[in-house]
């Protein structure tokens, strides 16, 4: 289980729970959120692939060269954004096109630091930080503030557990049965 403490002092777990299609066979992940050990919603119906898009993603950005002349500390290397751009945003929607279950998205933000220097001067600089947010069936909302070793190390957490969650299976294996040609895939 991922697990983020948030600003106001709470803890917003995340749990990957696997999909599964007629036969009971695991296909893909929904993620349950629990703040402070109470259920707080489910969203995310299959979003496994992007997870791990973004894990690769924030990572191939902490590691390239390409950012290091704009974003000299890893910490603050993200995949290319625009600023205040949303990395992930997952809800849970019903069928009737109705947002309810819960809400957790993440948001890139460029924001200013003083950073004082011997005597009395100083500096700006602009640091780069992932909002991740959090909103409950009752609509009250949660925060954490994350780096971009932060996002990867929560990221890969979960993505490791949604690939337990799913046994290594292939979802292209899947039978397809009873569909009137007698022929499975």
């Amino acid at each position: 289980m991922g697990g983020l403490r948030c600003v106001d002092g709470s803890y917003l777990s995340v749990t990957p729970v696997a999909c599964t299609d007629s036969l009971g066979r695991p296909y893909e992940i929904t993620l349950e959120l629990c703040r402070d050990g109470v259920p707080y919603g489910t969203v995310g119906e299959r979003c496994g692939w992007l997870l791990a898009r973004l894990a690769r993603g924030v990572e191939a950005a902490r590691a390239g060269p390409g950012q290091a002349g704009r974003w000299p500390d890893p910490d603050d290397r993200f995949p290319e954004e625009e600023a205040g751009s949303e990395l992930f945003a997952f809800r849970y929607d019903t069928r009737w096109g109705v947002v309810a279950g819960g809400e957790l998205r993440c948001q890139l933000r460029t924001l200013p630091l003083w950073v004082p220097r011997d005597g009395t001067r100083g500096e700006w600089r602009l640091t780069r930080r992932a909002y991740v947010e959090a909103w409950g069936t009752s609509g009250l909302g949660t925060r954490a503030v994350l780096t971009s070793a932060e996002l990867v190390g929560f990221v890969r957490s979960l993505v490791a557990e949604a690939e337990g969650c799913l046994s290594g299976k292939d979802p292209a294996g899947n039978p397809v049965v009873d569909t009137g040609t007698g022929e499975t895939r």
